[in-house]
C-alpha cells in the first residue's frame, strides 16, 4: 500500500523542507489540495529538492482551467520531476463551478470524460509530433505551432486519476483514468457495495484491469502516538464528517447505514450558520465506520481492517495546516507492506 503525505501550501517557502522530510521518513509520495492555494506550484519545489516520492493533485479543479493550461502545468511538473507526477482532476459541484469559480456548469461527467481525452492528445502531440486534431463537445483543439510545443520529454504520459462520488464519475474514472482518488467522506461499506462495482462497470467498458487503476483514499485516518493525540485526532475526524455530511452530494453514505435524517439536519444547520454545533451531532459509531482508529503501533492493523484489499494508497495527514504526531518511518513501511490490487500504471504512448 503507498503511504501519502500532504504538501504545505500556505507559505512555499516551507515545501522543500516538508518534501524532503516526507521523502526521509518513506513515504510513497505527498499530495496537495485546490482548498485556499494553487495545487500546482508547491509541486514544482517538490519536484527539484526530491528523488524518489510521487507528486500527486488531490485534487486540482478541472472545468475553471482549459485543459491546455493543465497539459502546460502537468508537462512542465512530469520533467522537473523525471516522471514522478500523477495529475488528480475533479469537477467540483455547481455552486462552486458557478460562483467560487464564475465558470458555466454542464453534466460533469461527459465534460471531464472529454477532458481527459484533451489532455492526452496534447500531450501526444508534444511528445510524438503527431498533429493536434482535438474536436469535442465541449473542447476543440487543432492548432499547435511548432514555436508552441515544448520539446519530447522522453519520459511515461503522466497519469490521470479522477476525483468521483457520484456512479457517473466512479463509472467513468474506471473507463477512462489510471485511478480514482475518493474523497474522505467514505465508509468501508459504501466502498464495497457502491463504489467498486461501478468502477468495475467502467472498465468494463474499455477493458482496463483493476491492477492498472489504482484506489487512492476512501475514508478518514485518526491516529497519534498515545490516546490523547488520538482522541484529538478523532475529533477532528468528526468535525469533517459534521461538515461534510451538510452536503447533498455525499449523502448516499449517510443513506446506506441509515443516516439519511442527519445529513438534512446537517444541511439546515449549515444554512442556519451554526458550524460549531454539527459535530455535535456526529456520534461515535459513525467516526468509527468512516476512519481507522488507532495509536500508532495499532495503525497498521486498523488500516488493514478498514482498507485492506480496496484501497491501494492512504494519506496519513490529509491536511497540512492540522499540528499531528509524526508517524514513525518503521509504522509508514508496515502500512506499506499490507498487499493491494494495483500494480503500475499503464500510460505508454
Amino acid at each position: 500500500m503507498k503511504v501519502l503525505n500532504t504538501l504545505p501550501q500556505a507559505d512555499l517557502r516551507t515545501t522543500a523542507a516538508a518534501a524532503i522530510a516526507a521523502e526521509q521518513a518513506g513515504y510513497d509520495g505527498v499530495l496537495t489540495m485546490e482548498n485556499k492555494h494553487d495545487p500546482f506550484l508547491a509541486h514544482a519545489i517538490a519536484a527539484v529538492n526530491t528523488d524518489r516520492i510521487e507528486l500527486g493533485t488531490s485534487v486540482a479543479i478541472a472545468f475553471p482551467r482549459s485543459p491546455m493550461v493543465v497539459a502546460n502545468a502537468s508537462w512542465d511538473l512530469q520533467n522537473a520531476s523525471r516522471g514522478r507526477f500523477v495529475l488528480g482532476i475533479g469537477p467540483q459541484i455547481k455552486p462552486h463551478n458557478e460562483r467560487r469559480f464564475s465558470v458555466p456548469w454542464s453534466a460533469p461527467a461527459p465534460r471531464l470524460r472529454e477532458y481527459v481525452q484533451a489532455l492526452r492528445a496534447i500531450w501526444t502531440t508534444w511528445e510524438t509530433g503527431e498533429k493536434l486534431d482535438f474536436r469535442g463537445e465541449h473542447y476543440t483543439f487543432t492548432l499547435m505551432p511548432p514555436y508552441f510545443m515544448p520539446p519530447s520529454m522522453h519520459r511515461k504520459m503522466v497519469p490521470i486519476t479522477l476525483a468521483g462520488v457520484g456512479e457517473h464519475t466512479l463509472r467513468l474514472a474506471g473507463e477512462v483514468g489510471d485511478g480514482i482518488r475518493l474523497h474522505g467522506f467514505c465508509t468501508r461499506r459504501y466502498m464495497e457495495e457502491m463504489i467498486m462495482p461501478r468502477l468495475s462497470e467502467g472498465m468494463a467498458r474499455t477493458g482496463r484491469m483493476r491492477a492498472h487503476l489504482e484506489v487512492t483514499g476512501g475514508g478518514f485516518v485518526a491516529t497519534g502516538k498515545d490516546p490523547d493525540a488520538v482522541a484529538k485526532a478523532f475529533e477532528a475526524v468528526r468535525n469533517r464528517i459534521g461538515f461534510y455530511g451538510s452536503t447533498p452530494a455525499y449523502w448516499g453514505v449517510f443513506e446506506l447505514h441509515g443516516y439519511g435524517d442527519l445529513g438534512r439536519e446537517l444541511n439546515a444547520m449549515s444554512k442556519a450558520g451554526q458550524w460549531n454545533e454539527m459535530p455535535k451531532r456526529i456520534p461515535d459509531e459513525l467516526v468509527h465506520l468512516f476512519a481507522a482508529v488507532g495509536t500508532h503501533k495499532e495503525l497498521p492493523g486498523r488500516i488493514a481492517e478498514r482498507f485492506g484489499g480496496l484501497s491501494d494508497a492512504i494519506n496519513l495527514r490529509p491536511d497540512s495546516t492540522t499540528e499531528t504526531d509524526p508517524v514513525p518511518p518503521d509504522v509508514i513501511q508496515e502500512i506499506r507492506r499490507i498487499a493491494t490490487p494495483f500494480q503500475g500504471y499503464r500510460t505508454a504512448w
